[in-house]
């Protein structure tokens, strides 16, 4: 596949899943802190979580709100890769200007493994939970690693917070170079 139609999938991609990746994001960062470190409540808690799940779009869809997210996740990385992969290009900045190309670009390949692992244990444990047949081990193994238990009690918090954040930073710098919050000019 050439480098611009691989481009071209990517930004097509990008604003489709902005908004449900930055919800899942947040929720994500904010359930596991503020349960962790403030005491969150149960009840608060599961609101936080069907948010973070797509238990708004009914239980029935959750595994497919899931499972689409995932795979959307999985073909940035693996889009962004690509692009990566095949030629690496020189971020010119304007007057010291923040360029969101160059940010994008360094971020992507430090997080590329963290989403991975986050991606594919989301997936894996939403499936595994609603039809796979796991196990009750198995799908606590898949969370564990999903929020960085083994990691112990405080560098899991630490462990959601750089993978959450850095979701969030290429989220945002992804969606500005897809043109969509540029200021347009009036003619």
């Amino acid at each position: 596949m050439a480098n611009l139609q691989i481009r071209k999938l990517h930004r097509k991609f990008a604003p489709i899943l902005f908004l449900p990746l930055l919800i899942t994001a947040l929720t994500g960062v904010f359930y596991r802190v503020a349960r962790s470190w403030f005491g969150l409540s149960d009840e608060l808690g599961e609101n936080v979580l069907a948010l973070h799940e797509g238990k708004f779009l009914g239980e029935p869809l959750v595994p497919f709100y899931v499972l689409f997210l995932g795979l959307g996740l999985l073909a940035m990385i693996v889009t962004g890769l690509m692009m990566f992969k095949q030629r690496k290009q020189k971020a010119i900045t304007a007057s010291g200007k923040l360029n969101f190309r160059l940010l994008h670009s360094f971020l992507a390949p430090i997080l590329f493994l963290p989403l991975l692992i986050s991606a594919t244990t989301g997936i894996a444990y939403r499936l595994g939970e609603t039809g796979l047949g796991l196990s009750e081990e198995q799908i606590e193994i898949l969370m564990d690693i999903h929020q960085g238990n083994y990691l112990g009690s405080f560098l899991r918090v630490i462990y959601v917070l750089l993978v959450g954040f850095g979701l969030l930073g290429i989220l945002v710098t992804g969606i500005q170079m897809t043109g969509l919050f540029r200021k347009r000019s009036v003619n």
